[in-house]
């Protein structure tokens, strides 16, 4: 990624409207898999196993495209969805917004939790977090 990307990345991730819950990050992420879909499409893989009827599903849809985050185009009677964000992005800017509401103003005892928390998963993913904080100075200082 090239510093013009990642600084249009970073611009996009300030004023990203971000999927309001489960089921618009659901319907998104099934876009993503898909590519391209209708409402019936998506229904028929997001809503009807969840037994949402399929007015919700639309609505779901609509409240995408209103935030920006899905494209639609008219194919025939119906809409055509497509994703407009990548996933990346969109994962990136919710895992800072569930960041922080954990960490809040105060971080240093959730990063405290957090580290035994890694550690007591498996000891082995603090040493890739220890080696990704490196990193992450190194990039920082240009080394």
């Amino acid at each position: 990624m090239t510093i013009y990307d990642w600084c249009r990345t970073l611009r996009t991730m300030k004023r990203l409207r971000l999927p309001g819950g489960d089921l618009e990050y659901a319907v998104l992420a099934k876009l993503w898999e898909l590519g391209t879909a209708s409402v019936r499409d998506i229904h028929g893989q997001v809503g009807e196993p969840a037994s949402l009827v399929y007015t919700t599903t639309a609505k779901v849809l609509d409240r995408l495209h209103d935030k920006g985050l899905v494209s639609r185009e008219h194919r025939g009677k119906a809409f055509s969805y497509r994703p407009k964000i990548a996933r990346e992005v969109v994962d990136q800017a919710r895992a800072r917004t569930a960041l922080s509401r954990i960490f809040g103003s105060r971080p240093h005892a959730a990063v405290a939790t957090l580290v035994e928390a890694v550690e007591w998963l498996d000891p082995k993913l603090l040493d890739e977090l220890e080696r990704a904080v490196a990193a992450r100075r190194r990039s920082r200082h240009g080394a």
